[in-house]
């Protein structure tokens, strides 16, 4: 508990807000129009800090009806314990999904509060060394871009200097092979030699589909296969696995520690990948990364790059951050402080805690609750 030398949280404030997308967006197995982030801002000590995921509106019923309760009155340094005790809450709600979303949003937060009332940016707080920088991938891609704008945003990559980029595939759940391959070879040909091509097909194949398209995209010389089937199918995943040439990957519907423990048990992917805004906060990130780590797996951010920023330059077997078309958008139009990819990495500054500033002003005509 909170003492005169150890202030307490002392309040916790939630918003969503529904911004519509630039474009209409799909994969292989969804289509969407819009993108909601889901706001918390954690108070105490004299500083405020900012987290949030990307879900449903929803999560902020959670978070106001389960969790600020359990927040309130603790100490401020006190986020690990604090965590626990959010998880030990939901217990009759159901931890997986929306509610670990919830969660992630108020630790991602408390996180940042710790840093700034202790005057330390997020990143060395956790870890990170001197001029720590995080490589990203450009990802988008989408499967209802037309061949104009996939060139256009390939284009827009190569301008950020990355060294890798993502497509979808697996359109209509993976029914149209044809266009999937066309469009896999445009992104080649746009990003030319020197740029890994990663694919992402969203769980459309079925395992054997999953081989036949990798197989007649060899010339390509993909290195990332995402989600060739679904991330439920860890058999499936593994043999997938065992035959194609390029990494395959998973993980980003992941919401807890024991999820991403089967995982890398059943050796069904080359690179775990872990959403800090899903997996639970930076407090379930780290202990996710350890048992990655155990099992001699890289890991990789899923999307939400600037909340990513501090918790992946903490982690020594980082592969690199999805640098999101979605989220980029988003935090650049209501976030003061999220830095910008540049020389195909991002790199985070010494401002206290994650160094970010919701713009509340900008924000509200698209709030929902």
């Amino acid at each position: 508990m909170a003492t005169a030398t150890d202030p307490p949280v002392t309040e916790i404030e939630t918003r969503a807000y529904t911004i519509p997308t630039d474009a209409p967006e799909g994969d292989g197995t969804l289509t969407w129009d819009s993108t909601t982030l889901v706001l918390v801002r954690v108070t105490g000590g004299g500083q405020t800090g900012v987290g949030w995921t990307y879900g449903p509106s929803a999560a902020a019923d959670v978070i106001r009806g389960k969790l600020a309760g359990v927040v309130r009155g603790r100490s401020l340094l006190d986020v690990q314990a604090g965590y626990h005790a959010m998880v030990a809450a939901v217990r009759n709600a159901g931890r997986p999904g929306l509610v670990s979303m919830a969660i992630a949003a108020v630790d991602t937060a408390w996180w940042d509060l710790r840093a700034r009332v202790l005057g330390l940016p997020l990143h060395r707080l956790l870890g990170a060394g001197a001029g720590a920088s995080v490589p990203v991938y450009g990802s988008g891609g989408f499967t209802t871009y037309d061949d104009r704008q996939l060139v256009q945003q390939c284009e827009e990559w190569l301008q950020l200097g990355v060294s890798y980029a993502k497509i979808k595939i697996g359109e209509s759940w993976g029914t149209n092979t044809a266009r999937d391959l066309a469009r896999m070879r445009l992104a080649r040909q746009t990003l030319g030699d020197d740029v890994e091509l990663f694919v992402d097909a969203n769980g459309a194949y079925a395992p054997k589909e999953a081989a036949r398209l990798a197989a007649a995209a060899e010339d390509l010389r993909l290195t990332w296969f995402e989600e060739p089937v679904t991330s439920d199918d860890l058999d499936g995943l593994r043999w997938v696995r065992d035959h194609v040439e390029p990494d395959v990957t998973a993980g980003e519907y992941g919401y807890d520690l024991t999820y991403f423990e089967r995982m890398c048990a059943a050796g069904a992917v080359d690179c775990l990948q872990v959403d800090v805004s899903r997996c639970g906060g930076i407090t379930e990130w780290l202990r996710i990364a350890a048992v990655a780590a155990a099992h001699h797996l890289p890991v990789s951010g899923h999307c939400a790059p600037a909340l990513h920023l501090a918790v992946a330059a903490a982690t020594p077997h980082l592969r690199h951050v999805e640098y999101f078309h979605d989220h980029v958008r988003i935090e650049s139009m209501f976030f003061d402080g999220p830095v910008t990819a540049s020389e195909g990495a991002l790199h985070p500054d010494d401002a206290p805690g994650n160094g970010l500033s919701f713009r509340e002003s900008d924000a509200e005509q698209f709030r929902v609750s």
